[in-house]
């Protein structure tokens, strides 16, 4: 062993322990500012901005799926060239700030009311300050290469400009306007939500069948929502309905209230659904609210912002939910009630950010005319400058832009960006920019409404780096390459920053007016059984216990794994476990590399001068690598790290590091420590995206703790930190070697083959036997006689040597004749009791497959899959009786 190698191993403790080491290893990246892009560079830009968390947020695990990703892109751009632009910041989220602020305040005893706007805002922003953003840390946690002098948050003063900017631009193009439309209303929230705020579930409720009029100018409609009967103001049926064709143009008195009505003829209504009429109700219903339109019907709103029934009357000061049923009872016991439906199972929208059921409910907002921005944003995916992955995903986002309403970005909130409208005494309206002084004087004052939080999170790809102005951040690094992000808000948020990105930088041209090049939708994560995590359901996993319990690298490595482009995850725990274990193996691996000498500082061997063993597992990488990048650039990161995973443990651990240290005890060994030293490099290299700390520790190890390495290592580019080294292109690699493949696959078969005997004989995995191994097969491998017999534990056959069991395998020059000689090795009476417990259990599972297989009955009903597993268990149990028996008969009598 080398001196160096000496000094390379008292750097490493025996085992990988993530949180001695994981914290001050960020904190060198970034001190160090390995992180913080630079706009005046010459490379070539790479730029991803992170979807921006909420401020009341922490980290779950579908950040964790989306934010390892990002950084796995981010990581390996850096290394290949390019200068990294990875924006971070996060969202105001206006709805759900003001709850957590407004349930603070409730336990002083104090409503935002109490305090009024003002204090109520700098409330806010003193939570914001103390508590907001604990998710940052945790992205930290995690391992993020974050530009973090680049922080931006959506109410800055700059987002906020941007805002006032595009607000203004939208407005003056007449593609903002206000109008009294049906808006989904939340009566917790007390605000106005678009209708991708509203979550829909089928909920138990009851159908019930008002008889309307009387004798035979009566008609009968059916509602849900009975207590909306109090708001009415007409009865539709279709004008080709045979049924109710005399009724068009007549009234009808509406129950309880003496109020006549009139029924009209509208083609909207469905007559082969229910009774063929329906009750219009036009304040409180969005197709009712059309019908209205349509037939200039009245439109009296019968509910108060908070759900309370507002109409004169009994029912009048009630809750909905407490009027439905009083109303109900008031029917029947007048007759009205034709029929009753409980339950009655129906699609309700619930608020996202609260769970309360919605109200839909005519309200004076604020609105986007989204049809050319939305055309605009299709036309951008249609015609390739935006591309989707996975493709097959694009029919989604087709769907949603192309059959997008007007958008509701008026919020009836305190927190949040304020409409930049101002009125005047006289009816004036005047719409204030950025650079522009609003209006003053007596009786002017500013719109009361804020903005939805999607409009601000809509403008991130250019607002966070500086629009409007001409900045060097946006003249670098706009376009963004890559957006990455769960198809589930593709349409909350993907759709609203094409629209926005489009138009407000629409003066680049088409090409460089796309927020982004590529959008990559990748899964949810679900738990081990498939279903949607949730707390009541206790299936959530928390990835910050994951880091706790495993590290970062053993979250971030699972979560890679699990990634396939637009399809959910199913996850549970043990996946955790086996990353970790992972780490560990390379962690092993590694420091019995660099503990024997393992090098990049001495240049590869020629190839002519390398051995079997070297040849096969250097082409073999060149292979992985080349595999690897393919599959990186399709976002396919799931198969790339199987792949290297697989690589890593299976043939670079298990076998080659075993191949070399035969090889290091002859005269191959500083070639051997060069190969491994190089295989080893490039390995971490390749990994480091997606397991950053654990490989920073071991190639900076391996490399000398900041000396550059030698020209000759197949990335090139050593350094201080492997966050900066080259990402490796192969080109020092010699080329996959096919015979050496095959040569040591077959010692690999050889030995697998072989430590399955032994276990058939009774040897323990440790323990060596006498063994002699002829045949030609074995002879075309005879070069690597040296490590079979080290890898399968077998020693070389004495004197006295006697074969009491052989076994033959099948290799590509032939086969390979393996004798042991197990003679006072084995407790024969303690291997008779076990090979017939073995037997047992086989002839066992042969009577009940056969039984099964012998029953008609059951085969004509259990599915072919289900069958062919039971055939496969029964021939193996066949094979098992054979293979025990004839062990049993080769023992010695005892």
């Amino acid at each position: 062993m080398t001196e160096n190698a000496n000094q390379q191993h008292t750097d490493l403790p025996t085992a990988w322990n993530p949180a001695d080491e994981e914290a001050a290893l960020y904190q060198r990246w970034v001190d160090a500012g390995y992180f913080t892009a630079d706009a005046s560079s010459d490379k070539p830009p790479f730029s991803i901005v992170l979807p921006p968390p909420n401020v009341t947020g922490s980290l779950h695990m579908g950040h964790a799926l989306n934010h390892t990703l990002m950084d796995a892109m981010s990581r390996r751009r850096r290394m290949q060239g390019y200068e990294v632009l990875w924006l971070p910041g996060m969202d105001h989220a206006g709805i759900a700030t003001q709850n957590v602020v407004e349930r603070e305040l409730a336990k002083e005893g104090v409503s935002r009311h109490d305090l009024g706007r003002e204090k109520f805002v700098e409330r806010v922003w003193e939570w914001k300050h103390e508590y907001g953003g604990k998710i940052l840390g945790q992205m930290k946690r995690l391992g993020e290469s974050i530009d973090w002098s680049r922080e931006r948050f959506t109410m800055d003063d700059g987002l906020s400009r941007a805002v006032q900017t595009m607000f203004k631009l939208l407005y003056d193009e007449g593609l903002i306007y206000q109008a009294e439309r049906i808006i989904n209303w939340c009566p917790r929230c007390m605000t106005a939500l678009s209708d991708i705020e509203v979550d829909h579930s089928d909920d138990d409720g009851e159908l019930v069948s008002i008889r309307y009029g009387e004798g035979e100018a009566s008609v009968v409609v059916a509602t849900t929502r009975a207590e909306t009967m109090l708001g009415d103001t007409a009865v539709a049926v279709h004008p080709d309905d045979e049924r109710y064709r005399h009724l068009v143009g007549t009234e009808v008195e509406l129950p309880l209230t003496g109020r006549r009505i009139p029924i009209v003829a509208d083609e909207h209504v469905d007559p082969e659904f229910g009774t063929g009429a329906v009750k219009v109700t036009p304040a409180h219903d969005p197709n009712d609210f059309e019908i209205g339109r349509r037939h200039d019907l009245p439109m009296p709103s019968i509910m108060d912002e908070r759900g309370v029934i507002t109409a004169s009357g009994p029912f009048e000061g009630t809750d909905r939910f407490e009027a439905r049923p009083a109303i109900v009872a008031a029917l029947r016991e007048d007759g009205r009630i034709v029929a009753e439906k409980r339950p009655y199972v129906h699609a309700v929208g619930h608020c996202s950010r609260c769970d309360t059921v919605i109200e839909p409910r005519l309200s004076l907002q604020w609105w986007v005319r989204v049809g050319p921005l939305a055309e605009a944003a299709s036309d951008a995916v249609r015609d390739g400058r935006v591309q989707i992955h996975p493709p097959e995903l694009a029919k989604r986002y087709f769907d949603w832009v192309d059959n997008m309403h007007d958008w509701t970005i008026s919020r009836q909130l305190w927190w949040g960006h304020r409409i930049p409208v101002w009125y005047g005494p006289n009816g004036e309206k005047v719409c204030v920019g950025p650079d522009e002084q609003p209006p003053s004087g007596d009786g002017w004052y500013q719109d009361s409404d804020v903005l939805d939080t999607w409009f601000s999170s809509g403008l991130w790809p250019f607002s966070t780096m500086g629009w409007p102005d001409e900045t060097a951040d946006l003249a670098k690094f706009y376009p963004t390459t890559v957006l990455s992000t769960g198809y589930d808000i593709l349409f909350f948020w993907v759709a609203r920053m094409m629209m926005f990105g489009l138009h407000g930088m629409r003066e680049r041209g088409a090409e460089q007016s796309v927020p982004f090049q590529h959008i990559y939708l990748h899964g949810l994560i679900r738990d081990q059984h498939g279903k949607k995590m949730s707390k009541s359901k206790g299936n959530v996993l928390d990835p910050i216990d994951w880091m706790d319990n495993y590290g970062a690298d053993a979250t971030r490595f699972t979560l890679a794994r699990g990634a396939n482009p637009g399809t959910d995850m199913a996850l549970a725990e043990d996946w955790a476990a086996g990353s970790r274990n992972f780490c560990t193996k390379l962690w092993n691996a590694a420091r019995f590399a660099i503990m024997n000498g393992a090098t990049t500082a001495r240049p590869l061997p020629a190839v002519e001068d390398m051995t079997e063993a070297d040849r096969w597992i250097l082409g073999r990488l060149s292979t992985v690598l080349s595999e690897v990048d393919e599959l990186l650039e399709e976002f396919q990161f799931a198969k790339a790290t199987n792949t290297l995973y697989h690589f890593t443990w299976g043939e670079l651990c298990d076998w080659y590091i075993e191949l070399a240290k035969v090889q290091l005890s002859g005269e191959k060994a500083d070639d051997t420590r060069a190969v491994l030293g190089h295989a080893l490099d490039t390995v971490l290299r390749l990994l480091h995206p997606f397991v950053p700390f654990v490989t920073e520790r071991l190639w900076t190890t391996l490399t000398g703790g900041g000396t550059p390495t030698n020209e000759g290592v197949a990335g090139g580019g050593g350094g201080a930190s492997l966050v900066v080294a080259d990402w490796p292109t192969g080109e020092l690699l010699p080329a996959a070697d096919s015979a050496a493949e095959g040569r040591i696959g077959d010692v690999q078969k050889l030995v697998t083959e072989v430590r399955r005997f032994r276990s058939d004989q009774g040897l323990k995995p440790g323990q060596k036997v006498a063994t002699r191994v002829t045949g030609p097969g074995f002879e075309a491998i005879s070069a690597h006689e040296e490590a079979v017999r080290s890898l399968a534990k077998l020693t070389e056959p004495g004197d006295e040597f006697t074969a009491t069991a052989s076994i033959e395998v099948a290799l590509a020059d032939g086969t390979a004749t393996v004798e042991v000689d197990t003679s006072g090795t084995i407790d024969v009476a303690a291997e008779r009791k076990r090979l017939e417990k073995d037997l047992a259990a086989a002839e066992k599972e042969l009577k009940q497959t056969e039984g099964k297989l012998g029953n008609q009955a059951f085969l004509d009903k259990a599915p072919a899959d289900v069958v062919d597993k039971i055939r496969v268990r029964r021939d193996t149990a066949a094979s098992d009786i054979e293979r025990i028996t004839a062990r049993l008969e080769s023992l010695p009598a005892s």
